[in-house]
């Protein structure tokens, strides 16, 4: 009865929305915002039912329920606990409820928590998100029902995809849906203050803890996406600009524009059109994700290839919530009024700069990545690849960075040019500095762009810590380090990336057991070949001795195979050191007992994902003190009183 239950839950939360999606046209064209004390409930109801059905859903991969034809064709009773449990959402069907069951709590959030938007905008919201809840669970329930029972059935399961099977599996999916569904709030909030025409300062100070929140998620869930393809799939690299990373990426180009924008009109009351726009972009990204992933149309180890009847469903839902909502903002946004102006010379015109880059990157991207299934529709295969993204984005990464740099030096409103100008010598200096240093060490060996990367990394840290010159930082507020701590991630990021393409040293060989291999300094000694058996895997292991300048190190990498389904893996082996990664993938026997080898020596690699981890935490920062202070501005107002 656990997946009768769980189905039974899902129809009654489709019902809840419905209810809260009629409550809300009914109180907004009646004029009756007191219905708000109605449609609240059934949010909440619906928050409650998807996390029952998507906790009982867990609870049959946990318990190995070969009778519910999902758990069948994607676990295996002699899986360890972690990948059953990681399982439920590492497929078609599982990951779609764990986007309903997010959607549905965070509806049930808005509703509880939300109490600086008027009534009447507050409930154009919550029937927003039911909106666009109804969609999913249509989906769900007529497409790609989760509990679906099968008979006879089988003796075991066909079992998860070995690549996916990494404790990656249980932190990467669950953090990017969190962040596709803050993203979804933004787009609600958006939908009601177009509906009321509430876009001013206080629609945008309730928006921002969820485009925030969403855009942290976003990029905890794209740094470690990163890493674990790194690691994972043992081709030394860690972005292969795949249709599916780009599908996360361009939610995060829209959100950072939208945070951006969103601050602006919370805390100046400006770019309101715009704010509104980039809510609707960023959630149509999400979209557009959703659409690449589960349509069937593409070939990715992310992808989940479906029939093409569900493509169409999510491609008609995409075309009408985005339809729907351009239509809405056309026939809106006209009795917007416009925000506090600004002059040429303001952070709000960097910050204008800022978005219209990432803007046009999220083109570029959207374009490189839907342009090959477009020509394929026509007979036509045309392949994009690393290239076209490094030429064409990169160039405009690298001047989005620059004007990231100089926006905390500007003022808000107005500024002089003199006075940016004075503020801007001290990175100035730094970045003519690291031209000349590394001109001299690496003038001619490397690529331009990795070559611009360092020169810009450098410089942009410099600058990141301008707003904190000559502060006390002790009442520095706590959103001001987010901001610092933000934006030298980004030039950390930035600095492991030109790192690893400029310095990167690459060797194959075939070795013999007792062989040494030698390579950017590093003594590497194959010792033997061995089998080992896993839970639900083989693999041959090899012991290899790597030194440098000091006593060698055992390192094992491995190459697996998974009985079901039968694929053979590459567990690749990474020896951290404070200035890169050695990264050693086997290979095949070859003739004569030897065996390959592809060797890495990848400098500053890991830079990348730290500067990930700290703009998260940077965001995270941010968050925590704009949300402090408000409570403290109530606390003091309640005092006052």
């Amino acid at each position: 009865m656990i997946a009768e239950t769980g189905l039974a839950a899902l129809w009654l939360a489709a019902s809840l929305a419905l209810l809260q999606l009629v409550l809300a046209l009914v109180g907004l064209k009646g004029g009756k915002p007191d219905l708000l004390a109605a449609v609240r409930p059934a949010a909440v109801a619906q928050g409650v039912l998807t996390a029952t059905a998507f906790a009982l859903l867990i609870t049959l991969f946990m318990r190995s329920d070969m009778s519910v034809l999902l758990v069948a064709t994607n676990s295996h009773s002699a899986k360890p606990w972690l990948y059953k449990f990681a399982g439920t959402w590492g497929n078609h069907e599982g990951s779609m409820l764990l986007w309903v069951t997010v959607m549905g709590v965070a509806g049930a959030a808005v509703a509880l928590f939300e109490r600086a938007l008027r009534r009447d905008t507050h409930m154009a919201t919550l029937g927003g998100q039911a909106a666009i809840s109804l969609g999913f669970y249509a989906f769900l329930l007529f497409s790609s029902n989760p509990f679906a029972r099968i008979s006879p059935a089988p003796a075991d399961g066909q079992g998860l995809n070995p690549l996916l099977q990494d404790p990656g599996l249980a932190f990467h999916p669950p953090t990017l849906y969190l962040g596709y569904v803050g993203l979804s709030v933004a787009f609600s909030f958006a939908i009601g203050a177009l509906l009321t025409r509430q876009v001013d300062a206080a629609f945008a100070r309730a928006m921002r803890p969820w485009v925030l929140g969403a855009w942290i998620l976003l990029t905890l869930g794209i740094t470690a996406g990163s890493y674990w393809a790194y690691y994972e799939l043992g081709w030394g690299g860690w972005w292969f600009w795949d249709p599916v990373e780009n599908a996360s990426l361009m939610p995060w180009l829209a959100a950072t524009a939208l945070l951006h924008s969103v601050t602006v009109l919370a805390t100046r009351d400006a770019l309101r059109a715009w704010t509104v726009m980039l809510a609707v972009v960023a959630f149509s990204m999400s979209m557009v994700g959703t659409f690449l992933v589960r349509s069937g149309i593409l070939t990715s180890v992310h992808a989940f290839a479906v029939d093409p009847e569900r493509g169409s469903f999510i491609l008609g839902l995409l075309a009408l919530y985005i339809g729907g909502a351009l239509a809405l903002f056309g026939w809106r946004i006209g009795a917007v009024r416009e925000g506090a102006p600004f002059e040429l010379v303001s952070r709000e015109t960097l910050l204008v700069v800022n978005n219209l880059l990432l803007t046009v990157i999220l083109g570029l991207v959207l374009i490189g990545t839907l342009y090959p299934l477009m020509t394929e529709a026509f007979g036509h295969k045309v392949s994009v690849g690393a290239p076209y993204f490094d030429r064409i984005a990169g160039p405009i990464a690298l001047a989005l960075m620059i004007a990231m740099a100089v926006g905390p030096l500007v003022r808000w409103r107005r500024d002089q040019t003199k006075a940016v100008s004075k503020r801007l010598l001290a990175p100035l200096c730094i970045a003519l500095l690291l031209f000349g240093l590394v001109s001299v060490l690496a003038w001619g060996r490397i690529g331009i762009l990795p070559f611009l990367g360092l020169v810009v990394a450098g410089s942009v840290g410099v600058a990141s810590l301008a707003p904190l010159w000559k502060r006390n930082l002790r009442r520095t507020p706590l959103f001001t380090y987010g901001m610092v701590i933000a934006h030298l991630g980004c030039a950390v990021s930035l600095g492991g990336m030109a790192s690893d393409s400029a310095f990167t040293v690459e060797k194959l060989v075939a070795a013999r057991p007792g062989d040494t291999i030698e390579t950017a300094g590093w003594q590497i000694r194959l010792l033997q070949i061995q089998p080992l058996a896993g839970d639900n895997w083989t693999a041959l292991q090899a012991d290899m001795d790597v030194s440098r300048n000091g006593a060698p190190v055992t390192i094992h990498p491995q190459s697996r195979f998974f009985a079901s389904p039968p694929t053979t893996t590459s567990e690749a082996a990474l020896l951290t050191r404070w200035d890169g990664q050695l990264y050693v993938v086997l290979g095949e026997e070859v003739e004569g007992g030897r065996w390959q080898l592809r060797i890495w020596w990848k400098p500053f690699v890991t830079l990348i994902w730290l500067g990930g981890i700290m703009i998260a935490l940077g965001g995270a920062l941010a968050l925590l003190g704009r949300e402090r202070r408000g409570w403290l501005m109530k606390w003091r107002a309640r005092a006052a009183a």
